[in-house]
């Protein structure tokens, strides 16, 4: 490859890629990427009752096997038979609650990933396996995300620099592009939390609706949270040299994607606080607009109480009472009511009351 072409195709971009449309892609397929300096081979096997014939590939060539939907594990055991897989490995992998880890089996790395992605206002959150060894691959999903398909259509490519690096270079892109990912999940919390905002002070934000999205967007952060903590322990076991599979070109590359969850986390961490003091500012909100109600309440029950009395006063069947027989006595009391509500208004109009 000459210089011209490492320019045109960049090892690694900072520009975290929307997920490709899986609209017409199959639910249950296999696609497999044999791939060395010279050679490159690729195929997609629609899964059936039986076991597809895989092309073998040659010693010098690595071989990526991307496995979508595959929930059979006596499939998966005879395809991943010849590699020496562990029983425990095919049991996490048909596992949809994995936490994000790592573990060593000598000749292979087995990877446990988790995305997100905000589907019909929920966070919903899907599991990515990798087994990483000498010179193969193997990627596992439990449904198509479009998450991959730009790492197999880069390599298509005649000038593709995947081509020509190691089974552990391609387990960094692919590790890349779950980390890249975050930041488009992230991008969506964060209008989430911003369209909250914007409506804590308005007419309808004493309604209960608004407090459960608030408190479902503390879970969210929560979740998120805690992939993100797991990913970053995994990130830092790669980088610090604690697998011999991973050395070289590709743990200085897996230390920017251990920056990139470093500022995934941070960013987390702010939203977090934002929505927190949010909650704060929601109840105090609704705090202090209750005081109001109360007070203007108070105000009428004030206004009413002395006009109590003089009904009260002047319902009394007293026999010597001035008033009662007086001509203008109803339009007096009528008169002196009105000028207590008149000086009670200008009285809590001053202490701003109203």
């Amino acid at each position: 490859m000459n210089q011209n072409d490492t320019d045109t195709f960049p090892i690694h971009t900072d520009i975290a890629a929307p997920r490709s449309s899986t609209s017409g892609v199959p639910k249950h397929a296999l696609h497999q990427t044999v791939y060395s300096a010279d050679s490159f081979f690729q195929q997609d096997y629609l899964l059936q009752e039986s076991v597809p014939d895989l092309h073998r590939p040659q010693e010098h060539e690595t071989n990526w096997l991307h496995f979508v939907g595959i929930n059979d594990g006596a499939l998966l055991k005879t395809l991943l038979a010849p590699y020496g897989i562990h029983d425990l490995v095919l049991e996490d992998i048909l596992s949809r609650r994995q936490r994000p880890k790592i573990e060593d089996y000598g000749h292979y790395v087995f990877i446990a990933g988790r995305v997100y992605q905000y589907t019909s206002g929920r966070l919903q959150s899907d599991q990515v396996y990798l087994i990483v060894g000498e010179q193969f691959v193997f990627t596992f999903q439990q449904k198509p995300l479009g998450l991959l398909s730009s790492i197999r259509s880069h390599m298509d490519s005649e000038h593709s620099d995947l081509r020509s690096k190691n089974a552990a270079f391609l387990a960094y892109r692919i590790i890349d592009r779950l980390i890249d990912d975050y930041f488009i999940t992230l991008d969506q919390y964060d209008r989430r939390v911003e369209s909250i905002d914007k409506t804590l002070f308005s007419a309808d934000s004493g309604s209960s609706d608004l407090l459960g999205r608030i408190h479902k967007l503390k879970r969210d952060a929560t979740r998120l949270h805690r992939t993100l903590q797991a990913l970053r322990d995994v990130l830092y076991r790669l980088t610090h040299g604690d697998f011999a599979i991973f050395k070289g070109e590709p743990v200085i590359y897996l230390r920017d994607v251990y920056d990139h969850t470093m500022q995934l986390t941070e960013s987390l961490d702010a939203s977090r606080d934002t929505v927190s003091s949010m909650m704060d500012v929601h109840l105090s909100f609704q705090s202090n607009r209750l005081n109001q109600q109360m007070r203007m309440l108070t105000v009428i029950t004030i206004l009413f109480m002395p006009l109590t009395v003089i009904t009260g006063i002047y319902g009394m069947n007293f026999e010597n009472m001035p008033e009662l027989r007086w001509h203008y006595g109803y339009y007096m009391v009528l008169g002196l009511m009105a000028c207590v509500i008149i000086g009670l208004l200008v009285f809590f109009s001053r202490k701003k009351w109203l």
